[in-house]
């Protein structure tokens, strides 16, 4: 039996005194990330002819990041990176289809124990959907979740909260009806809300439509190889149209932070933002449209400042006033002050790709297994997916630096590219050069060695935490 608390009505005051006002209240926090959506893929910044209203409206009434980057130019590392504000690395997420280690500590799981409610909708793609994996988003902290393992198109097959499922309409649609169902059930539950949504789209096989006439038709005059791809980030945009009517229906638009971003880079190179497009650590591999809403607390402004990915994690533990102990290395800054204007510069980024090959998974052929097994009583089909290698930890002295790794100290960038022990540097000037074409490093050695040991020192702790060291305390 639990024991009765009794407490005075002087401390009740005192109490009631101390409640904040709404302006100091903590927000809901909703983070939509698309999956492949290039930086100059969407109206506001540039693109000919897709459509992207609501987006457009968002970059106008809210907070436009100018130069955001994924963590990293592929899926998987780049929601690991999100999750911990850590380099994927250091989370065992080299490549796609690498499951993150249930060592991290997660957004999810700091604002879950900071007293808000989580829900993950959309692609996982670092871990199991299976019931009581560590590598599930239930294992990362989320206490509602409808997930699949990795891109999934019309009529998917789904895990909601381990249970197997397949339900039939547009993934990136049923993605938001998730969102929405979640926020609508909590938005009066006296707890703030944290809702991560991780659409499908534009990732192929891009068959899913937008609700307009003629859909099938959208975009097929137009001189791409690729009218799919821009018909579903008109889909996904709808579907942001569709989230900011249910945050204004429910009153809360006010004081939810509401961040869109991408992956990694694009599909298409011509619009990538810069050079070559997703799988690269150019710019055109990393630089992704990302706009953040807040009505109660930022007005329109764009910010030129570099941010990436692993800048949420640190940022959103700041704002939901959430306590991490033991926090291990984070790669990622609280961006308030980067926000605010009070800070235009910003400590430097690292990226890392190449290390290691990614894992294929088929997320709708894995999980139809799974939902039949389960109904027929047979054994799991997939048990090698549960947990993979999270608990595997590699020898320090076993790692290298190889692959293709990239500086980025604003507004130089320094790539260091390492094949068959073969090591090129090459050196950028971002502004002067936003395309990467004119490579500097001959005319500034001096630079080349100084963003050089900033790199390799950087690697160097990356690596340690892979090898486990963070986790030893």
């Amino acid at each position: 039996m639990k024991k009765m608390r009794f407490t005075s009505p002087a401390v009740i005051c005192l109490a009631l005194l101390a409640l904040p006002v709404f302006g100091d209240q903590r927000p809901n926090v909703v983070i939509v990330m698309a999956d492949d959506h290039g930086y100059g893929d969407a109206g506001y910044t540039g693109h000919p002819f897709v459509q992207t209203p609501n987006l457009d409206a968002m970059a106008e009434e809210g907070v436009v990041f100018n130069r955001f980057y994924a963590s990293a130019p592929v899926c998987s590392p780049t929601r690991a990176s999100v999750m911990t504000g850590r380099h994927p690395f250091r989370t065992n997420v080299p490549n796609h289809g690498h499951y993150m280690r249930p060592h991290e500590t997660t957004i999810a799981e700091a604002l879950s124990d900071a007293g808000y409610v989580t829900g993950h909708f959309g692609k996982w793609h670092i871990g199991s959907v299976q019931p009581n994996s560590p590598t599930s988003p239930g294992g990362a902290g989320f206490d509602e979740w409808l997930s699949g393992l990795n891109f999934f198109d019309n009529d998917p097959y789904l895990s909601r909260n381990g249970n197997y499922e397949q339900i039939k309409g547009p993934g990136t649609v049923i993605s938001m009806d998730a969102t929405i169902d979640f926020l609508t059930r909590h938005h009066s539950g006296g707890q703030p809300m944290f809702a991560v949504t991780w659409f499908p789209s534009p990732h192929d096989p891009q068959e899913e439509l937008p609700d307009l006439p003629q859909a099938r038709k959208l975009y097929s005059d137009q001189n791409t190889k690729k009218p799919g791809y821009f018909r579903e980030i008109t889909l996904l945009d709808q579907q942001i149209g569709r989230l900011q009517q249910t945050l204004t229906d429910l009153g809360i638009r006010d004081n939810t932070l509401f961040l869109y971003c991408s992956d990694n880079g694009g599909l298409v190179p011509a619009s990538s933002g810069g050079r070559a497009k997703k799988g690269s650590i150019y710019e055109g591999g990393l630089r992704v449209p990302a706009v953040l809403q807040w009505p109660a607390k930022y007005t329109a402004r764009k910010i030129d400042t570099p941010a990436f990915s692993s800048d949420l994690y640190p940022t959103l533990i700041a704002i939901g006033r959430a306590k991490v102990d033991h926090q291990t290395p984070l790669d990622g800054i609280d961006l308030a002050g980067v926000i605010s204007g009070d800070q235009t510069t910003r400590p430097g980024m690292g990226f890392w790709h190449g290390f290691r090959d990614g894992q294929g998974t088929w997320s709708d052929r894995i999980i139809k297994a799974l939902m039949e097994a389960n109904m027929a009583g047979k054994p799991n089909p997939h048990p090698e997916r549960i947990l993979k290698n999270v608990n595997e930890f590699p020898d320090l002295e076993s790692l290298d630096s190889r692959g293709h790794a990239a500086w980025n100290a604003w507004p130089w960038k320094l790539h260091r590219i390492e094949n068959a022990g073969n090591v090129k540097y090459e050196l950028y000037h971002l502004v002067n050069d936003p395309m990467e074409t004119s490579d500097l490093s001959m005319q500034e050695p001096q630079r080349v060695r100084e963003l050089t040991a900033a790199l390799e020192n950087w690697q160097q702790s990356v690596l340690r935490s892979w090898s486990g060291a963070d986790y030893r305390h």
